[in-house]
């Protein structure tokens, strides 16, 4: 079996598609989540917020005007609040996903 990037078999390897010779495609973005999810979980507290001042001060360098820094840095303030309460289970599951996406 032959994986490569690209269609025509000449891609570099980088991206989280990979094109299987005969056509198929496999998507590895859910491994790649899986792993933030998991780094989060054995993540301590103070990690965790460690993580989330260092992208938030990121954020912050990036233009005033960014739609995407503004919107980012409003999960960020969410997850710092989810943070701070006590949780449920399936509230700690969620707040593990959203880490997971932000990929910090």
């Amino acid at each position: 079996m032959n994986f490569t990037d690209s269609a025509e078999g000449k891609g570099k390897g980088k991206g989280p598609l990979r094109y299987v010779s005969g056509g198929s495609v496999t998507d590895h973005t859910m491994d790649n989540k899986l792993s933030y999810g998991d780094k989060w979980r054995q993540m301590g507290y103070d990690e965790k917020k460690a993580a989330v001042d260092e992208e938030m001060k990121r954020m912050n360098r990036l233009p005033a005007n960014s739609s995407y820094a503004a919107h980012r840095l409003r999960v960020l303030n969410k997850v710092l609040q989810l943070m701070s309460i006590q949780r449920t289970v399936s509230q700690e599951e969620e707040l593990e996903l959203l880490f997971a996406s932000l990929s910090l």
